[in-house]
């Protein structure tokens, strides 16, 4: 399946940070939300990275676990400030994608960035590629390398 343009981008951004063997997979099923992305790889939906962006001062970006619910008062006390939600128009402007396609990696800037320690657990891990049914998988140090990430514990108690 030929990789649409946004997937595409995302491809040269890997490519450009030196990760050319890390490959997008255009799929025919959606990836929209971590099961649906799981289900599409066959993969535990832990090992999916929801890429989420948080509004403060500045956009923020949350690799977040599939089976994990964000924490807000551990995402700001990661970021040092009060934050919200992005609004589907705010993640489109700090990332260039679409809620449901944002990959951690080939936005027009880089984002401040933290990673949900439970990813580490698994020796791959499942990233949006730019699309609603284009993945890429990854090994947790990979996406830390990548991204420039910071590990805390974002996860709802």
């Amino acid at each position: 399946m030929s990789l649409p343009p946004s997937a595409k981008r995302v491809q040269h951004a890997l490519e450009e940070k030196g990760y050319a063997h890390l490959r997008v997979v255009a799929l025919p099923a959606s990836t929209r939300t971590a099961q649906e992305a799981a289900e599409a790889v066959g993969a535990h939906v832990g090992q999916i990275v929801k890429s989420l962006i948080s509004m403060g001062t500045r956009p923020y970006l949350f690799l977040v676990s599939g089976r994990n619910r964000p924490d807000l008062p551990k995402a700001q006390r990661a970021a040092g400030e009060t934050l919200r939600r992005a609004t589907p128009e705010e993640v489109r402007l700090h990332t260039g994608y679409g809620i449901g396609g944002v990959p951690p990696v080939g936005h027009p800037t880089p984002l401040p960035t933290f990673c949900d320690e439970d990813l580490l657990a698994y020796p791959r891990v499942w990233a949006a590629g730019g699309t609603p049914n284009a993945l890429f998988s990854l090994t947790p140090g990979e996406l830390l390398a990548l991204t420039g990430a910071r590990v805390a514990d974002l996860k709802e108690a």
